[in-house]
């Protein structure tokens, strides 16, 4: 794999990515704003909280001149992963894209624009953007990895291998789909639950003491996506309750991007995660009352401001 690599979308997903890897690789961010690549460009990276340094990226808003990319990482929110695909689309060469998103249809998405490997990707890892050139790293929890379509798995592993070194956490393994469906339902309950609610992932998400605790609703949502898993056909790598707990346990206060999201007033992502599962029960025939409605007040909250 060529270490030349392309970080499409600088959030805080693929901030963290391209701050890592440009100490390891010849990284370049490919940001929406000037300002922000100027941002980049002048000051690098800023990694705080689980780490501490600066990262050195290149910035660009355009790909027009780039070299050639061995692997191009889309990180944008699933939103906006068409506007990505299509500024790949004749430039990378014979590089591999790796998407890692929420929810389910990146990868359809980006097949559509080019013929390159593909990896797809789901990370668990979060943090905090404090500004276009420093990020807060929250959860430093693993990105797992796999080969879509025909990609060969030792692509799936040489980039896990890439950043891994870069001091990120990373497992490649042959199928996404159980860990791809773990995160899903994990995220379609926590996502939508913040954004209703106003509250970070924390403690709240997991009590079941008394009969108005939240955690109740989280994993009555949680059961219900594990049963449209299950008529998927899908065996989870992990028991997203039992990730929720854990996540709460570690002491931190993450806020769900969809909860930063209604609050800057933006569009979701909940139609790619929460709205994902409401379609697939709708397919399977699973009864999902909670989903569906937390689904439909996430929108409603939506419209208010949209």
């Amino acid at each position: 794999m060529s270490e030349n690599v392309w970080v499409v979308g600088g959030g805080v997903i693929g901030s963290l990515f391209a701050a890592h890897l440009s100490r390891v690789a010849d990284v370049t961010l490919l940001c929406r704003r000037d300002e922000h690549a100027a941002a980049v460009a002048e000051n690098g990276i800023l990694v705080s909280g689980r780490a501490d340094f600066v990262g050195r990226p290149h910035a660009s808003t355009d790909p027009a001149g780039l070299a050639e990319a061995g692997l191009a990482i889309v990180a944008t929110k699933a939103n906006d992963v068409e506007a990505a695909a299509a500024r790949l689309e004749g430039r990378l060469g014979d590089g591999s894209v790796m998407t890692v998103q929420n929810g389910l249809g990146a990868e359809e998405v980006v097949r559509s624009h080019g013929p390159w490997p593909q990896l797809s990707a789901v990370t668990f890892m979060s943090g905090t953007k404090v500004a276009d050139d420093h990020v807060e790293y929250v959860l430093d929890t693993p990105t797992w990895l796999a080969p879509y379509e025909d990609a060969p798995f030792d692509i799936a592993e040489r980039t896990a291998a890439l950043i891994v070194e870069s001091g990120l956490k990373a497992e490649a393994m042959p199928d996404l789909e159980p860990a791809r469906w773990s995160k899903l339902i994990f995220n379609a309950t926590v996502n939508s639950v913040a954004a209703l609610t106003g509250l970070p992932h924390a403690y709240h998400f997991a009590e079941l003491d008394q009969p108005t605790d939240l955690g109740h609703l989280v994993r009555g949502l949680m059961d219900e996506g594990k049963q449209i898993a299950g008529a998927a056909g899908i065996s989870l790598r992990e028991d997203p309750w039992e990730m929720n707990v854990l996540a709460t346990q570690r002491g931190s206060r993450h806020y769900p991007s969809m909860l930063e999201d209604v609050e800057a007033r933006r569009p979701t992502e909940v139609d790619f995660i929460t709205g994902a599962l409401v379609r697939e029960a709708d397919r399977r025939g699973v009864e999902a009352p909670l989903m569906t409605a937390v689904y439909r007040l996430v929108k409603g909250r939506e419209a208010s401001y949209l």
